[in-house]
């Protein structure tokens, strides 16, 4: 990477983490306030939860494809300023429906695949990969701190301060935006980051990637469903003072995320991804059905939150991962467009599940449907094809004819170790996926020479 694309890179990371700390610091502690808010009830609380995922799901593909026509830095900017007035809103509230279209309005600024359309704009192909594995890393670092930040704020400044602190965090985000982020030479559409409409049956009707998105959607409903209750478990059954709920969380998330490493060597080095990605859907579910019975015993909550996090983590991660190797090689992008409004969905889904169910029977009952979700998802999963090996490789080829791009795509499926290629004419793009095994790497760069020269 160069340093303007490092720089890049970075900087687009660092807006994608100021909204996801926008989105999930609320996560672990608004339950714990929302009893205070005019017209609460238990489905409301969990909808104000998770509206912003459905309003997410709706404008998120639509504003990449925005993007395209007037530019990305203003629809990223736009969709900031709306995250920003929806937190304002959101902390102005004295009623519960206040906090629902506050939610809504920070949901609606869906730029994460403008985001991502951007760094594609500032990257080049050959380093792309870098470029979202950046991002992605920003999305598990701000998941973490929010969980334990959340509460610790909160207990300084209340829910309100903190909803204008998200408010403060989205307008900084504009900052990074025109002062740190390079402005891209041009801004073209992008196979592999963004989502073609075109397409969207094609994606649809493969069964493995359906399966995948199940997943994405059971994992947030699972995690938005409980959050709608575990607040309450840790201050009503296990008397911790919301400050405190930060300090459990702390230990958990750093034993977790270490204790998931050699599980993720496992999947990729030694070629074990299917039998450990089901084996950590089972965590889920043992962890979901553990807190049915251990909802009164602080050691066996945070165990069981160990437990829990570990298989989110590993499955938040792998899940992507797997995408990308299951998604036709020149439709990455659409499959990860249809991923992420699966992922906002469930957990629109869990919240309002999971306040309904509250409301009729209870915290246990949430619990409940957490382990029947993931025991419906392990079952699901274990059909599954164990998914290729292969990493994904963009090189420009420059422009060509149809029947040249058609030519060297069967070329290159000659080369050993390449399992799809796929060369785009009009893109001047080879979109190859590979097993770095098996690659003939000389033999792919001669053949691939006269084109990049070209």
């Amino acid at each position: 990477m160069t340093r303007a694309e490092l720089r890049a890179s970075l900087s687009l990371a660092g807006i994608y983490m100021l909204r996801m700390l926008g989105l999930f610091m609320i996560l672990p502690v608004f339950s714990l306030y929302a009893r205070d808010l005019a017209g609460s009830t238990p489905l409301l609380i969990g909808l104000a939860i998770s509206a912003y995922g459905l309003t997410q799901a709706i404008f998120g593909i639509p504003f990449g494809m925005w993007s395209d026509r007037v530019g990305r830095k203003p629809v990223i900017a736009f969709g900031l300023l709306m995250f920003a007035g929806g937190s304002v809103v959101a902390a102005l509230a004295d009623s519960i429906y206040g906090v629902i279209a506050g939610r809504s309005i920070q949901g609606a600024g869906a730029v994460a695949a403008v985001v991502m359309a951007l760094a594609a704009d500032l990257t080049r192909e050959e380093h792309r990969v870098k470029a979202m594995a950046l991002i992605g890393v920003s999305i598990g670092i701000s998941f973490a701190v929010s969980m334990v930040a959340g509460p610790i704020i909160t207990g300084w400044i209340g829910v309100q301060g903190l909803f204008w602190l998200i408010g403060a965090l989205a307008l900084s985000g504009l900052a990074v935006l025109y002062w740190v982020v390079p402005n891209p030479a041009e801004s073209v559409f992008h196979r592999d980051t963004q989502a073609l409409p075109a397409q969207f049956l094609t994606v649809l009707r493969e069964p493995e990637l359906l399966r995948l998105d199940f997943g994405i959607f059971s994992l947030h409903l699972i995690l938005t469903a409980t959050f709608v209750v575990l607040p309450l478990v840790l201050r009503d059954f296990v008397h911790l003072e919301t400050p405190q709920h930060g300090y459990l969380y702390l230990p958990v998330f750093v034993l977790s995320l270490l204790a998931m490493v050699p599980f993720v060597v496992m999947a990729e080095k030694k070629r074990k991804m299917k039998a450990v990605f089901l084996s950590f859907i089972g965590l889920i579910a043992v962890a979901e059905a553990g807190l049915v019975v251990l909802d009164d015993s602080l050691f066996g909550i945070g165990f069981l939150l160990f437990v829990f996090f570990t298989g989110f983590n590993l499955l938040e991660a792998t899940l992507p991962s797997m995408i990308s190797k299951v998604a036709p090689a020149d439709l990455k992008g659409t499959a990860m467009g249809v991923y992420s409004t699966a992922q906002f969905l469930g957990a629109f889904v869990g919240g309002t599940s999971g306040g309904w169910i509250y409301g009729h029977y209870g915290l246990n009952a949430v619990f409940i449907l957490g382990a029947a979700v993931a025991g419906l998802w392990l079952v699901l999963a274990s059909g599954m094809r164990a998914p290729r090996h292969v990493s994904t490789l963009l090189v420009r080829v420059g422009a060509m004819a149809e029947d040249q791009a058609r030519l060297l795509s069967e070329q290159l499926l000659g080369v050993a170790g390449v399992a799809e290629a796929v060369v785009v004419a009009e893109d001047g793009v080879a979109y190859i996926k590979a097993d770095k095994q098996l690659l003939d790497r000389s033999a792919l760069e001669l053949l691939l020479a006269p084109a990049e020269a070209a």
